[in-house]
């Protein structure tokens, strides 16, 4: 109430001071004159007096009600007061918690973080333990030398796996432990006296093992293809002493060396000694060429000289040397005593011995021995080094005295082959002994061929004492040798024989010319050089390719001598018709048609003789062509080539003569049904 009352006082105190005041207050500013209540007190002509009295009163009513409001909600307020006092130590509380587990989660994460460091701590210890672990591991296996090592090394026989199985763990521990040495290993000292006693004793019984098989290779009638394999099996031995001790296996290398460069020279030197007494007895000589008169006292192709052995100049089935038998089995000469063979035959058995017996070995070198290149060569020919000299020896003691040059021939290709042979089983070894075989064989052929060429080129057609114009021996000798060379170079051809094969066919071929000659007529000498021509193509073509330049060369020839033969046959029968068409046909291509009006006489005797005497005449013309060829096939194609050339002139004939003559000639289907009779079916 007190409160109350002074805020009364203070009030009227200030309502007295206005109203003694009143005169004294200012006038509204004009900020104030816009106000909404001071226009309207203003308009209305409110008393400010009274106006300011009531708002007085209001406002006074309006505190004491608030007042009392108050009064009334003083146990509400106090409680509240009590309600607040107390939230605000809770959250005081609240606030000391909170502080409290800030506190203790920031230590918690401080721990987390040394707990996560200490995880990948330990995580990289883990993953450096387990990095090492394997490795340490396996260097205390290496280390380590156990007693199955010692006994398998010391008490098992070196033929069984035992043996073997522990020599590959010996060795790779006697490798590990130089590696380790360099290292400057402790460790290796305390293994290092175990495995030297290890390694001596492996080596001492390898090396009576490996000697014991080389000593196998002496005994007579040994397979030594037997311990050869008995060694491949074992070749981790040699490896080991290769490795450990070189100076013993080079004591055993010289031992193999030298036992085999024995065992091989004594084989082919019996080998070759027998199979020598195979051959013919009978060889040709230097009187054996080409060109060299055939007699009956001394003849190439004599049937006496066929009992021992072929034809000089026909390679026959000789051939067959470098198809059917190249990689037949060799000749074995207890079992074929009975039975001669050329040259050739022998030289393949002994040069196919060779090529199986030399890569075999070359092979096993490589493979046991352990040795590339040079080093392998050097080896391969210390061991079949004398052997070498003695097959090439061999070789030209016959290339000396030989004169076949088919044999001579056949040999080449033949190392040709073997060469390439042995190309395929990957052994070089053998190039250079290749080389010095062919080295020693082709000058002794070319020299042979030329000589055969020279003979031709010397021949005199004069000498021969019969002069028919069938072939001549010496055309069937040429034909039967270059058949034999053709053919048998096909697969291997040889620019070399292939210039020799041209130049013998140029002597053979101006020989053939020169015995031409010493014929008188000039259809004789045709005749002559068709028949010889014929052979050669004949005999090339059943046993060559057809486009051999030999072959070409001859068919030319052959047909440009067919071409002039049908016209000398014709033209005793049909010459002047064949002139009168020539002439004739002159005349019209310089267009002197005037002076075919001459001719019409003359057109019509000929006309009138070749109705009369056409059949008589082709009866004439086959029988002459048939009696002078041999070939029948040859002699019936010459009637039929002569018939048509007849026939072509007919037509020729037949056109430059007037149209008045022409009804009298004998109608041409009449002269074809005539033809067509000398026609054979074969």
């Amino acid at each position: 109430m007190s409160e109350t009352t002074s805020r009364e006082d203070v009030v009227v105190n200030d309502y007295d001071n206005d109203d003694n005041n009143e005169e004294e207050q200012p006038m509204p500013q004009p900020q104030d004159l816009e106000d909404d209540l001071v226009q309207d007190v203003l308009k209305t002509g409110t008393d400010l007096r009274e106006y300011s009295a009531e708002i007085e009163r209001q406002l006074t009513d309006a505190e004491n009600s608030t007042i009392e409001s108050i009064v009334k909600e003083a146990e509400n307020i106090a409680l509240l007061h009590t309600q607040v006092t107390e939230c605000d130590s809770i959250l005081e509380q609240m606030e000391s918690m909170l502080l409290g587990f800030q506190s203790s989660l920031g230590s918690i994460s401080e721990e987390i973080l040394s707990l996560q460091k200490k995880s990948i701590t330990m995580s990289q210890q883990l993953t450096n333990r387990q990095m090492i672990r394997a490795p340490l591991s396996q260097f205390i296996e290496d280390m380590t030398v156990s007693d199955s090592l010692i006994k398998g090394i010391m008490d098992a026989p070196v033929t069984e796996t035992e043996f073997t199985s522990n020599l590959e763990i010996l060795n790779h521990k006697i490798n590990f432990m130089k590696e380790q040495s360099f290292k400057e290993t402790k460790a290796c000292f305390d293994v290092k006296d175990t495995l030297e006693k290890l390694k001596l004793k492996a080596i001492a019984k390898i090396r009576s093992y490996l000697l014991e098989q080389i000593y196998k290779f002496r005994k007579p009638m040994t397979n030594f293809q037997v311990p050869q394999n008995n060694m491949l099996k074992h070749k981790l031995f040699f490896e080991f002493i290769l490795a450990n001790e070189r100076n013993i296996a080079e004591e055993i290398c010289a031992e193999y060396i030298d036992t085999m460069s024995k065992i091989y020279y004594s084989y082919f030197k019996s080998y070759c000694s027998r199979l020598k007494k195979l051959q013919f007895d009978e060889n040709p000589s230097k009187d054996d060429l080409m060109g060299v008169e055939d007699t009956a006292s001394r003849g190439l192709f004599h049937k006496s000289h066929l009992k021992h052995r072929g034809t000089v100049f026909s390679i026959g089935a000789r051939g067959e040397v470098l198809s059917t038998q190249l990689e037949l089995p060799i000749i074995v000469p207890h079992t074929a005593s009975k039975t001669k063979y050329h040259y050739e035959a022998l030289f393949r058995s002994e040069q196919y011995a060779l090529v199986d017996n030399a890569c075999r070995e070359y092979l096993f070198l490589v493979e046991f021995f352990k040795v590339r290149g040079s080093q392998a060569l050097e080896i391969f020919n210390q061991v079949t080094g004398k052997t070498l000299n003695l097959l090439k020896k061999n070789l030209q003691s016959f290339v000396d005295d030989s004169y076949d040059a088919i044999a001579l021939f056949l040999c080449l290709q033949l190392v040709m082959r073997y060469q390439l042979m042995c190309h395929k089983r990957a052994v070089p070894a053998l190039d250079k002994y290749w080389d010095q075989m062919t080295a020693t064989i082709w000058p002794r052929f070319e020299y042979v061929f030329r000589m055969n060429i020279q003979s031709i080129k010397e021949c005199d057609p004069m000498k021969f004492p019969a002069r028919e114009t069938g072939p001549h021996y010496i055309t069937r000798r040429y034909a039967e040798f270059s058949a034999a060379m053709i053919g048998v170079g096909e697969g291997f051809p040889c620019e070399g024989a292939t210039q020799l094969l041209a130049e013998l066919r140029e002597a053979v071929q101006c020989f053939l010319l020169r015995m031409a000659a010493i014929f008188p007529q000039r259809i004789q000498q045709l005749i002559f050089l068709i028949n010889n021509y014929d052979l050669v193509l004949g005999v090339l073509m059943e046993r060559t390719r057809d486009n051999s330049k030999e072959a070409e060369s001859f068919k030319e020839q052959l047909n440009a001598r067919s071409t002039e033969y049908v016209e000398e046959i014709l033209s005793p029968h049909f010459g002047g018709i064949i002139q009168l068409v020539k002439e004739f046909e002159t005349l019209i291509e310089k267009g002197q048609a005037e002076d075919l009006k001459r001719q019409e006489s003359k057109a019509l005797s000929l006309v009138q003789s070749f109705t009369n005497n056409w059949k008589r005449a082709l009866e004439e013309i086959n029988r002459d062509v048939l009696k002078s060829f041999p070939s029948l096939i040859l002699g019936t194609s010459l009637v039929q080539r002569a018939m048509t050339q007849l026939v072509q002139y007919y037509h020729r004939f037949h056109k430059i003569l007037p149209a008045n003559v022409r009804p009298q000639l004998t109608n041409i289907h009449h002269i074809m049904i005539e033809i067509k009779k000398y026609k054979t079916s074969y």
